[in-house]
């Protein structure tokens, strides 16, 4: 089956910076897919949306779960028959600054390994045939100032003095996967981006940040609409290339 419009699915879409990016691409006329392992909040996400004369739909997804990512590709293909594009903000972040690296038990790094590099990988794999259906596929991995090595290494700034074992490491590969796959699909019409949204006030960050979430939705959601000349391979912020 084939709708009529550009379809998006966000992961982690039911609160946060996901919802913001949902809402965002819905109002850009997007048919939008609130992905979210809580249908019942997913759902409620997308009768508020459509409330405000967008459309969404929820769909079922825990992207450390193969069967559920699975079913998920499943169910894009059939209710719409491509994807344009892919936004990955799922994530967890299990520690907090400090947190030295030398006293993290392993199990927290494995961990958020599993969602924010597997599961994200997970749901790539999975969704990629359908979005070589579409005629402009965009791919953004939502990743962080903190995962950008340069930054990391620069004396005297807040990404050195903020070591944090699990979180940083897991953007930091997030980083490499973006640029993998961007080599891979350099010669399709796919382009995919990593975005740093900067730290916002979400319950992840408790709180903590000094930017909203529809702030901080900007950067991924002009990714998400690149014009076919635009990059790929990259790492961006609000301002513009991010080192990595």
């Amino acid at each position: 089956m084939r709708r009529e419009g550009k379809v998006a699915l966000v992961t982690g879409a039911n609160r946060g910076i996901g919802l913001a990016v949902a809402e965002g691409l819905a109002a850009q006329g997007f048919i939008t897919l609130i992905g979210a392992r809580n249908v019942e909040q997913g759902q409620a996400v997308a009768q508020e949306i459509r409330s405000r004369a967008g459309e969404a739909h929820a769909v079922a997804l825990t992207i450390t779960d193969d069967h559920s990512v699975g079913d998920a590709a499943a169910t894009v293909g059939r209710d719409f028959g491509r994807l344009d594009v892919l936004v990955n903000n799922a994530a967890i972040k299990l520690e907090w600054h400090p947190s030295p690296p030398s006293l993290l038990p392993l199990d927290i790094v494995r961990e958020t390994y599993e969602t924010n590099v597997f599961g994200t990988i997970r749901v790539i794999q999975a969704m990629l045939p359908l979005m070589l259906q579409a005629p402009s596929p965009r791919i953004v991995n939502m990743s962080s100032g903190l995962g950008s090595l340069t930054l990391a290494t620069t004396e005297g700034t807040k990404y050195q003095q903020r070591p944090l074992l699990s979180y940083n490491t897991a953007k930091a590969a997030l980083n490499s996967v973006t640029v993998q796959f961007a080599n891979e699909l350099r010669d399709t019409n796919i382009k995919i981006n990593a975005a740093d949204p900067g730290l916002t006030r979400t319950a992840m960050t408790k709180d903590t940040g000094r930017r909203t979430p529809e702030e901080a939705a900007v950067v991924a959601i002009r990714l998400a609409t690149l014009p076919d000349d635009g990059p790929t391979g990259s790492f961006f912020d609000a301002n513009g290339p991010l080192p990595w």
